[in-house]
C-alpha cells in the first residue's frame, strides 16, 4: 500500500532535503490526505530522529517545521507529544517543551514513561533559570519511571545552581548508573573547585565493577581537577589510563592533556602531546599559548601564534590574550605593540579590559610608565584593579612616587580591604627614603586593621598532601622542617663566602 511505501521512505531517509521530497511526494500523490493520521506522526519522529544524528546541520528552520507538522496533527496523542518534546529540548527550546507537557495534561492526553524524561529534562532547564529546581523534583517525584536520563538531567541541574550536595544524594539514590551519570558528577566537583573529591569520584568509578569506562568529560575534568591541585602523578596516571585502554584523543581530549601538563610545569610534555595529535582546535591551540605564556615562554608563544595563523585557525580572545601574556613575561615589549595594534584590524578580535589589563603589565615592567598611562588615558572603558596595581607595580620597580600615589587612590578606591596596596606603597616610600610616609601608611594599615592574606603552598608526598601557610607553626613535624630550612640556609651562607 501506498502509505507503507511513504514509512519505508521515511525510514531509510537520512537529510532533510530527501524528507522534504517525501513529504512532497505524499501530498502531492494524496497519500498524507488518506492516511493524515498514520503518516504525519511518522514525518515528525523523522524529523526528531534526523535533527538528533545531524545537531551541528540543526536550524530553526528544521524546528519550525517540526511545528507545522505537530500543528496539523489532529489530535495528536502521547507519542506525538513526546515527540514534539524531543524536538523542542534538541533545539534548545525547553520552555516550549515544558508547554507541551503541560498541554498534553490539560487536554488528557496520559504520559508514559517516555514522556517524563522529556518533561524532566526541559524543566531542569526552565526551573534552574527560576531558582526552583524543587518543582522540576516534583515532577520527578511523580514520574513512576525513575530512569537514568531524568536522573541525569536533574544532577546537572543541581550541579549548574551550585547544590553540589543535592547532586550526590542523587547520584547516590541511583541503582543503575551510565557514563553521563559519573560524568555529570565528576565534572560538577572539578567546575566547583572540589578537586580531591573529583579525583577520588574518576578513581571509584574505575574501580567499580560496573563496566563503564569514563568518558571525555570525565576524563578531561579529572585532568582540569588535577591541574588545579597540581597532581602531576595523579594526572599521569589518567593519561596512562588514555593510552592503555587506546581512548581516541580528539580535540577536547588534546586540550585537556596540554592544559593539565602546562598547569603542572611539565611544558615540553604538554608541547609533545600538542604536536603529536591532529586533532587540534581553537582551543587546544588557547591551552598551548597559555602555557608557553605562563612559562616565560614568549618567543616559542610569538612562533605558535604565527603557525595557528597560517593553518588557517582565527584566534579568538583568549588566543590574543595568551601571547600578550607571553610578551609581558619574556619583555618583549615591541612585538607585544603589535599583535594589540593590530587586534581588532588584522584578527578581528575586539580589545577587552584584559587586554588592556595585559598591556598595563608589561608597560609597567619595562618601565615604560609614561605609556601605561597614555593608555589609560585612551581605553574606552574604565581602568580595574589589575590595570592600576600594574602601573602601581611598575611604579615600585622604577621608584615614581607620585605616579604611585595616583595609581593607589585608585586601588584603594577599587578595593579598599587590599592589603597588597599597602605593603607596596611601603616599599616605595623606604627605597624614596620618605620614612614619615612609612610611618603613616603602617599606621593606615593599624587604623584600618586590614589583614595580609596568608601565602600557602602544597606539596605531594606518598599520597599525602601537606599544606604550609606562612606563620603557621601547626604542622605535626614543623621541628624537622625547621631543623632542615636551617641547615639549608647555612648551606647557602657557605657557599656564598
Amino acid at each position: 500500500m501506498a502509505k507503507y511505501f511513504i514509512l519505508d521512505l521515511l525510514r531509510h531517509c537520512k537529510t532533510f532535503p530527501q524528507l522534504h521530497q517525501i513529504h512532497a511526494n505524499a501530498i502531492t500523490t494524496g497519500t498524507l490526505t488518506l492516511y493524515p493520521c498514520f503518516l504525519l506522526p511518522n514525518v515528525l519522529f523523522t524529523i526528531a530522529r534526523l535533527a538528533a544524528s545531524n545537531r551541528g546541520a540543526a536550524s530553526s528552520s528544521m524546528k519550525n517545521y517540526a511545528v507545522s507538522v505537530f500543528n496539523i496533527i489532529r489530535s495528536p496523542t502521547t507519542f506525538c507529544y513526546n515527540t514534539m518534546m524531543r524536538v523542542e529540548n534538541l533545539f534548545h527550546a525547553p520552555a516550549s517543551a515544558l508547554i507541551l507537557f503541560i498541554k498534553m495534561r490539560r487536554v488528557l492526553v496520559s504520559p508514559d514513561f517516555h514522556t517524563y524524561p522529556f518533561a524532566i529534562k526541559a524543566s531542569v532547564h526552565v526551573y534552574a533559570i527560576l531558582d526552583r529546581l524543587s518543582d522540576a523534583c516534583l515532577l520527578f517525584e511523580e514520574s513512576g519511571h525513575k530512569d537514568i536520563i531524568s536522573y541525569n538531567a536533574l544532577i546537572d541541574g543541581f550541579m549548574k545552581a551550585g547544590n553540589i550536595e543535592r547532586a550526590r544524594l542523587l547520584f547516590d539514590k541511583m541503582s543503575i548508573r551510565d557514563a553521563v551519570s559519573w560524568g555529570t558528577l565528576i565534572a560538577g566537583y572539578a567546575h566547583m573547585g572540589e578537586c580531591q573529591e573529583a579525583i577520588d569520584l574518576f578513581n571509584s568509578l574505575l574501580r567499580s565493577s560496573s563496566g563503564i569506562r569514563p568518558d571525555n568529560i570525565a576524563l578531561v575534568s579529572v585532568l582540569s581537577a588535577c591541574a588545579q591541585l597540581g597532581d602531576l602523578e595523579q594526572g599521569r596516571a589518567v593519561h596512562d589510563y588514555i593510552i592503555q585502554n587506546g581512548l581516541k584523543v580528539d580535540s577536547f581530549l588534546l586540550t585537556g592533556l596540554v592544559d593539565f601538563y602546562a598547569k603542572c610545569g611539565c611544558i615540553e610534555n604538554a608541547i609533545n602531546i600538542f604536536e603529536s595529535s591532529a586533532e587540534k582546535n581553537l582551543f587546544s591551540w588557547n591551552a598551548l599559548l597559555m602555557g608557553l605564556a605562563v612559562h616565560g615562554h614568549g618567543r616559542a608563544c610569538l612562533d605558535y601564534f604565527s603557525r595557528m595563523i597560517k593553518g588557517g585557525v582565527r584566534p579568538d580572545d583568549v588566543s590574543v590574550l595568551g601571547v600578550l601574556v607571553g610578551c609581558s613575561h619574556a619583555g618583549l615589549v615591541c612585538e607585544a605593540r603589535k599583535i594589540f595594534r593590530d587586534m581588532e584590524s588584522v584578527y578581528g578580535v575586539h580589545r577587552e579590559l584584559k587586554h588592556y589589563g595585559c598591556m598595563a603589565d608589561l608597560f609597567g615592567r619595562a618601565g615604560c610608565v609614561g605609556e601605561v598611562l597614555e593608555l589609560i588615558e585612551h581605553m574606552p572603558m574604565q581602568g580595574d584593579i589589575f590595570i592600576w596595581g600594574a602601573l602601581l607595580a611598575g611604579c615600585r620597580t622604577y621608584g615614581m612616587v607620585e605616579v604611585a600615589e595616583e595609581a593607589a587612590k585608585h586601588v584603594q578606591k577599587l578595593n579598599p580591604e587590599d592589603s597588597g596596596l599597602y605593603s607596596v606603597m611601603v616599599d616605595i616610600y623606604a627605597n624614596s627614603d620618605m620614612w614619615d610616609d612609612v610611618a603613616k601608611t603602617r599606621s593606615s594599615i593599624k587604623t584600618r586593621r586590614i589583614k595580609k592574606n596568608a601565602s600557602c603552598s602544597l606539596i605531594k608526598l606518598n599520597d599525602t598532601t601537606h599544606e604550609f601557610i606562612a606563620g603557621d607553626s601547626s604542622h605535626p613535624q614543623k621541628d624537622e622542617i625547621y631543623i632542615i630550612l636551617s641547615g639549608l640556609v647555612n648551606h647557602q651562607s657557605e657557599v656564598s663566602l
